[in-house]
């Protein structure tokens, strides 16, 4: 059986970030062009980035915008990153796969991050009216998830909750479990 490559078998969502450790420039390029190579339909690339860095005025104002929960540990994140949909064309019309391409296109950061020895953590628990405001966000750009980058930090006792989900296992559905219709009995699909 062809294995899971290392890039997403050992992928997790810490929330236990290095406090001390600032992204560099060359790193956070390096994911923005990764999710600028994504694809996306008629090659409309629909997704937006807010980039901020720890120190900034626009980190300060999104990580105001998160949830108490995910404020709880996100304060030690080197970047907090708000990924955005574009979701209406020039012309008005809908752009109906626009969330769909802004999803990979977060999916193709992530694996660059990494790839590069860094963490991300993925969060949707946010106000997405105060995230828009830190990036003046207009008309039809509508924030989607908000992204902490950083270095995992495995020295950090996090407070419960929190401690308990960092150690704990990975768990998916099995693949039968994910498919809208019966699997071939010739297709041996792992549990």
């Amino acid at each position: 059986m062809t294995e899971l490559h290392p890039l997403l078998a050992e992928r997790r969502s810490t929330r236990a970030f290095d406090a001390g450790r600032d992204l560099h420039r060359d790193e956070l390029v390096a994911l923005l062009e990764a999710a600028r190579w994504s694809p996306s339909a008629g090659n409309s690339q629909p997704w937006r980035f807010g980039v901020a860095t720890r120190g900034s005025a626009a980190y300060d104002g999104l990580f105001a915008s998160l949830a108490p929960g995910n404020q709880a540990w996100a304060g030690n994140v080197s970047a907090l990153v708000l990924a955005a949909a574009i979701t209406t064309g020039p012309d008005g019309t809908p752009l109906p796969w626009a969330h769909y391409d802004t999803g990979q296109a977060v999916a193709h950061l992530t694996v660059q991050a990494q790839a590069l020895g860094l963490d991300v953590h993925q969060m949707g628990g946010f106000d997405r009216d105060a995230a828009a405001a830190v990036f003046d966000l207009g008309v039809g750009v509508e924030p989607l998830v908000v992204v902490a980058v950083g270095l995992h930090d495995a020295q950090l006792t996090l407070p419960e909750p929190f401690a308990s989900r960092e150690t704990a296992p990975r768990n998916r559905e099995p693949i039968n479990e994910l498919l809208l219709t019966p699997v071939v009995a010739a297709l041996p699909l792992s549990a």
